[in-house]
């Protein structure tokens, strides 16, 4: 198991622990808040939270959770905390987006935010690119780096003169995935033929939300692999990290309960092309699968933020929360470039890989005994560290809350598939 120590300093010249700023997180659950929250607090650096109820991160003993009215959506109601008086205690902090609703507030209110906090670097319309998952395949092929086919409809009218062009399964993907999730509590549709299609096509947009139709590229979740980089004002990559996925749950579009690292010249070459073409700045993490049709690897979606993979790379010896930081207090640190990460670290979230392992036993497809063989690692575990327990507790204790919640969702979505037929 992971035991990184809990009582790392800053290092280098700037400001000494005392006078440090405090730093503002967005989002970030699944241990990404949690693990730059970790390192920051050990650092002398005061962590406050803007998440959502229900998060573990809110237990840790180096967070300060701001609570914000939940009957708007997280990105309105940061906003407004962050840019109200309220929150006139956190002027000069660092303000970091560890989710995808952050970055919405970095990009709608950046200019009255900077006035207040410290903000990374960013080119705006690269970070929206990112964002939005259309202009991320367009970037994509304007790159010239693989992703699957992909087409744009504002109507029913356009689906209808495209309707040879689809191939099936399609997935329709939203161009903003936490306002998607919102609704659907899922990633994406996916469809097997065109009546399938118009149907949920017509549900979308009663919900006015925009989405891409996808190809979906076939193949297990093992196939999934990731570059992380960060881009400096020049447009330099800072360093070239690589880790793939082994499972997720749900397969094939849940969030992932097994990684590992793996360095993986054509994931970081492939990359780091995108990110520079789009003149992206600071944070950048692209996901691709490789295709089992013809083996290429395909751009999945672009990240240009913290992802739940952080605690890997703080694992990795690359902690992004600290090093951006450092950067944004004037602090001089040390290169990454070049600097080496051992491979084969796994990171593991037990309750999901316990579900991703059940789904895939069903199907023939994994054994016990095979599932357990595959842990047998060195583990990075999100939640738990003996210096800080909290988080983890709290998460095994909402589990039976979680699987009953679980089964009353798959109950409903049983009755509704039923009275439609």
């Amino acid at each position: 198991m992971d035991s990184a120590r809990p009582h790392q300093r800053v290092t280098g010249d700037g400001p000494c622990a005392r006078d440090l700023p405090p730093a503002v997180l967005m989002g970030g659950h699944m241990g990404s808040a949690l693990s730059i929250a970790r390192s920051l607090g050990q650092a002398g650096v005061t962590v406050f939270l803007l998440g959502e109820p229900g998060y573990a991160e809110r237990c840790s003993r180096y967070v300060r959770y701001i609570q914000v009215p939940t009957d708007a959506p997280p990105e309105e109601a940061w906003a407004d905390y962050l840019l109200g008086p309220q929150a006139e205690r956190l002027r000069g902090a660092v303000l970091l987006a560890c989710s995808d609703a952050g970055i919405e507030v970095l990009l709608r209110h950046r200019d009255e935010l900077s006035r207040r906090y410290r903000l990374d670097i960013s080119d705006r319309r690269a970070q929206e690119n990112a964002l939005n998952k259309l202009q991320t395949y367009i970037q994509a092929s304007e790159a010239r780096v693989p992703a699957p086919r992909f087409w744009h409809a504002d109507g029913a009218d356009q689906i209808r003169a495209a309707r040879d062009e689809f191939v099936y399964p399609l997935l329709l993907k939203p161009f903003y995935s936490h306002k998607f999730s919102a609704v659907y509590g899922s990633k994406f549709l996916e469809v097997q033929d065109f009546h399938q299609l118009c149907s949920a096509f017509a549900d979308v947009m009663r919900h006015n939300l925009d989405v891409v139709l996808l190809e979906k590229i076939p193949g297990p979740d093992d196939r999934l692999c990731s570059y992380f980089t960060y881009i400096d004002e020049s447009g330099s990559p800072q360093f070239d990290y690589t880790k793939r996925i082994i499972r997720r749950h749900p397969e094939n579009q849940g969030l992932a309960s097994y990684h590992v690292t793996d360095w993986i010249p054509e994931v970081a070459d492939l990359g780091r092309r995108l990110l520079t073409h789009m003149g992206l700045q600071g944070l950048g993490n692209v996901e691709f699968k490789r295709d089992v049709r013809d083996g290429q690897l395909k751009v999945i979606e672009i990240n240009a933020r913290f992802t739940a993979a952080n605690p890997l790379l703080v694992a990795s010896g690359y902690d992004l929360g600290l090093y951006v930081y450092n950067r944004l207090i004037g602090r001089a640190q040390p290169p990454l470039m070049g600097k080496p990460y051992p491979a084969g670290l796994h990171m593991w979230y037990p309750e999901n890989d316990a579900k991703a392992f059940l789904e895939l036993r069903r199907e023939g497809r994994l054994t016990f005994l095979g599932w357990v063989s595959s842990l047998l690692h060195r583990q990075v575990l999100p939640y738990f560290r003996w210096y800080d327990p909290a988080p983890s507790l709290v998460t095994v204790a909402g589990m039976p809350l979680r699987l009953a919640s679980r089964a009353v969702r798959q109950s409903a979505l049983r009755r509704a598939r039923n009275s439609g037929r």
